[in-house]
């Protein structure tokens, strides 16, 4: 990412407030993304699963008629590693720090600045991992590969593979990742935030998902294992 071109990325907003939805599109648009509004997470939803996932959403906290931000958090980290940064008038230790722990790459307090917004944005991108793949419904990887991330399958010459919630949110983690090493630490910390996990889970599904998506799973072509060190995409 170190030619970082704002065009390249697709921005989710959610917020139930018409004008502050309109002002974080804009800013953003501004700022070179290419930007999705919607009024509700419920929304939000049902267009990452039509259209696909986008590179990170900013997201209200309160949006009272439907699930809040905590629960889109919820709800789309069931199945990828989206990243997310929390937009919201609420300016309480306590809530800031259980976004911060559980839910949220970031979190930004109302009034914002539409330069520092932009910032933010740029940061949480350049960390999170270079997404090497055009996001689209479906992301193909080559003749052979093709990924529903929005609907949890895969699709193999012509055949569909349903994946579960965690084979989808490793999936992505390691293709957002792509022909990069991702450590086992990191991959164990984006699937299970709230829980302490042996070292054997992590193997189980990286097992699982080869089952699925290779053509010889003791031979792998997509997910390579490092030793002592995690797991590599090859693109």
């Amino acid at each position: 990412m170190n030619n970082f071109d704002a065009q390249d990325y697709h921005i989710l907003v959610v917020d139930d407030d018409h004008l502050i939805l309109r002002m974080v599109g804009d800013a953003l648009e501004d700022a070179g993304f290419q930007v999705v509004t919607h009024l509700s997470g419920e929304a939000a939803l049902k267009h990452i699963k039509r259209h696909g996932l986008p590179h990170l959403a900013v997201v209200d906290i309160n949006m009272p008629f439907g699930m809040d931000g905590f629960e889109f958090c919820e709800a789309v980290h069931q199945f990828s590693d989206l990243p997310i940064i929390m937009l919201t008038a609420v300016d309480a230790d306590e809530t800031i720090i259980n976004a911060l722990d559980y839910h949220v790459e970031d979190y930004i307090t109302k009034p914002f600045s539409p330069g520092e917004l932009g910032a933010r944005v740029r940061r949480v991108l350049r960390r999170i991992g270079d997404f090497s793949y055009t996001l689209d419904p479906i992301t193909k990887v080559d003749e052979q590969l093709a990924v529903d991330f929005g609907n949890q399958r895969i699709f193999i010459a012509d055949n569909v593979i349903s994946l579960t919630p965690t084979e989808n949110k490793l999936l992505h983690i390691l293709m957002r990742n792509a022909g990069h090493t991702v450590t086992s630490e990191f991959i164990v910390r984006r699937l299970w935030p709230y829980d302490t996990i042996p070292d054997d889970r992590l193997r189980v599904y990286i097992h699982r998902l080869r089952h699925k998506i290779e053509q010889t799973p003791k031979k792998p072509k997509y997910i390579i294992s490092q030793r002592g060190i995690g797991y590599i995409f090859v693109i």
